[in-house]
Formats: structure tokens, sequence, C-alpha cells
């Protein structure tokens, strides 16, 4: 399994990049391989084993963010070191989906007898955009009746907060900047920026990279930037813009997911304008029109928004039978009765109906995905092979 990954990792799928057809064929060929059915579907692909009607999927994706700076060592080798596997993508998503492979794999050569097809789809767009991948997946194939996607943590997910991603855009001459840009995607936290004020004064910053969806575990390296310029854009960056979105009045909350995070990704001039990109969560209880409007009369007119994408939350019963399955497989292993979560980052289970994001973050682990030095416990993802083995077998099997 570890020497698989080690292969995928080398490939440098970075979204939106045609590395992410080359991880695609990868994984079929290893797949068909092992006697399993497979079909490419160009930007998706599947695999799959048993028989019977109903269809189990496991839905994940082989594209990865840009590997970003400050890497102690090439993000596109991976690199073991003190157990763990270090590389872009071994936590998001390609190590998980590997372990879901190689579950398939003892499942499809035990004597356990499937009454249901177990099917694991592999979408190549997942970090950027709509999603054309999976779109394209439901316009042509049947549909699993459920399953898991392995993308996020442990002991399962029966909730995602919405997801709006926009852009900000200021004209570059009243921004006070000649040029800026910082930042590798709008769902990373950026670890470096850079600019030039109209007076000629260059500044730089640096910080540190996280997930998007927590910029709490980062260091905003643009906002960084902003603290030390002057002008109309870093004025109206201070003044609205942090973390919680208090500054708009977008301190949004509920019971289920807590509070609304807002990141700014990315900076750029485009064209005559400075273009944020800016990433916001929202909880499970609020709609996109609600956020949007409330962005609009605190941004605008200093700022025009353009909406770029958009996915409502998700919000399941935690107590159904697929969760309780799942749940039963993960303390089989771990002996861990921890809750199932909601969280912020924005996964397939929003793609089709009655999927729950299931691993592979263990609780307590620290979240390293959209990271430099992204990596994952050897342990941990052979844990998680024994965890979704065992799910296959109470959910495909009964």
């Amino acid at each position: 399994m570890i020497d698989t990954l080690k292969q995928l990792i080398a490939i440098p799928s970075v979204s939106q990049t045609k590395y992410t057809k080359d991880a695609l064929r990868y994984v079929l060929a290893l797949c068909e391989s092992f006697g399993f059915s497979v079909h490419d579907g160009g930007s998706y692909g599947y695999a799959q084993i048993g028989q019977g009607e109903e269809m189990m999927g496991i839905i994940g994706h082989l594209d990865v963010v840009p590997a970003g700076q400050d890497w102690d060592s090439d993000p596109f080798t991976a690199t073991i070191k003190e157990g763990q596997i270090i590389g872009r993508g071994v936590m998001d998503d390609k190590g998980p989906m590997m372990a879901a492979i190689y579950a398939m794999k003892d499942v499809y050569e035990s004597d356990k007898h499937l009454n249901k097809r177990v099917r694991i789809i592999f979408g190549t767009c997942e970090e950027v955009g709509e999603w054309e991948d999976i779109e394209a997946y439901k316009a042509n194939e049947e549909l699993p009746t459920f399953g898991f996607t392995p993308d996020a943590d442990f002991p399962a997910i029966y909730g995602e907060k919405g997801l709006l991603q926009t852009e900000w855009h200021m004209p570059l001459k009243h921004s006070g900047f000649q040029s800026i840009e910082g930042g590798e995607a709008i769902n990373m936290v950026p670890a470096w920026a850079k600019g030039q004020l109209d007076d000629g004064t260059w500044l730089e910053a640096k910080g540190k990279s996280a997930h998007g969806s927590m910029p709490e575990e980062g260091i905003n390296a643009i906002s960084k930037l902003m603290e030390q310029a002057h002008g109309p854009l870093a004025a109206f960056y201070r003044d609205k813009i942090d973390m919680q979105g208090a500054k708009l009045h977008l301190d949004l909350a509920d019971e289920q997911s807590g509070s609304l995070t807002l990141n700014v990704g990315k900076v750029e001039v485009r064209g005559k304008d400075v273009v944020l990109s800016v990433d916001i969560r929202y909880p499970v209880s609020y709609t996109e029109a609600d956020v949007l409007t409330l962005l609009k009369q605190e941004v605008e007119p200093d700022m025009h928004i353009v909406r770029i994408s958009g996915k409502a939350p998700i919000y399941m019963d935690k107590n159904g039978p697929i969760i309780t399955k799942m749940l039963e497989a993960y303390r089989t292993v771990t002996h861990d009765d921890s809750d199932p979560l909601v969280i912020g980052g924005g996964t397939y289970a929003r793609a089709m109906d009655h999927i729950i994001a299931f691993g592979p973050v263990f609780p307590g682990v620290e979240l390293t995905e959209h990271q430099a030095n992204e990596r994952i416990d050897i342990a941990d993802l052979e844990k998680a092979r024994e965890i979704y083995r065992l799910a296959i077998e109470k959910l495909a099997t009964d």
C-alpha cells in the first residue's frame, strides 16, 4: 500500500493540470490488477467489486492543491520519516483513497460474500470549481445507494458547513499598490505575500499554510502584509476582514456547526484590478443568500464582489443506520467512543445523497492537509484501511 501510494504521490496531479488524468489512469490500472472491474470516464473513473442490485459507493479525489512553499523535502517525492509518510496528497486525498482501495482488495480476497456491489469512484477536480468531475459522473453513471468519502475525520461526519467562494475586485489605480501577489489557492491559508506600494516601497510577509476551512490553524501572510501597508486597499482590509467575519457583521453561528470562518486565500493583479480570493464557510442553519446579502452590504461599493462557486450545507441524522454501522467499524478497531462531528471542510459527501465523510484523520491528530510538509502516520493509514474493510463488510454483506 505504501509503495503504490509513493508512486501516486509522484504524479503531480494539481487541480486543472494534465497530471490529474495520469493519476486516474494509475489507480484504475492498479485496481484492474487486483481483479476489480474498472471504467475510465475521462474526468472521473471507478472500480468495482461484488454483486447485487444495491451499490455502496466510496468517493474521493486524486487532484491536490498546489505544493506551495517551505517544504523540507520534494512534495512530489514521498518521504518516510519517523513513521510518517510526507508528500502532497498523503492526507488529502491520495493516502485515504489508497487505504480504501486496499480495504476493497482485502474484502475481495477474503471469503466474505458481498450481496451489494462496492464501487470506488475517483474524482479529479475536487479542489476547485463546481466539481465538474462528479457532475459528469452523475449525468452518465449509476448513483450509489449510500456510502462514504474518506476525506475528513474519524469517527464520522454528519454535517458540513456551507461553502461560498468569491472574488473581491478593486481598481489597481485606487488601491495604493503598484503590484501585489500572494497565496496559492483560495482554500489555503497563504504562506507568502509581497507587493509594491504607490510610493515604491516593497513589502513582503511570510505566514503558515493551513486548510482554508480552518484559518485559525495557519498564519495569513496577506493579512500580515496589509498590516504593514497603507492606502485604500490596506485600510479596507484592516477595517473589514477577520477570520470570523465579525468586522463584516458576518459573525454567524449555530449550535449544530459553530461559527462562520473567512479566509483570504489569494491576492493578485488581474487586468486593471486587484483581486482578493475569499473562501467563506458558514453554519448549517444559514443559506448562501443570507451570507451574500450581508457581504454585499458591507463590502460594496469599496470592492465589487463576484461569486465564484458555492455549495449548500449538509446535515444528517447522526443516529441513522449508515453512520451507526460506520461507527461500529471505527469503534471495533479503535475502542474509541467519540461522537460524530460537523466540519467546515467541503467533501464529496455534498455531491450525492446518503454519503458520509468518514476518516482518515483520527481525533487529536494534527491536520496537515493543504500545508507544507503534508503528512500522515503510516500506522494511522493502516488503521484506516482496517476500519474501511470492516465498514465495507458491515454495509455490503448484510
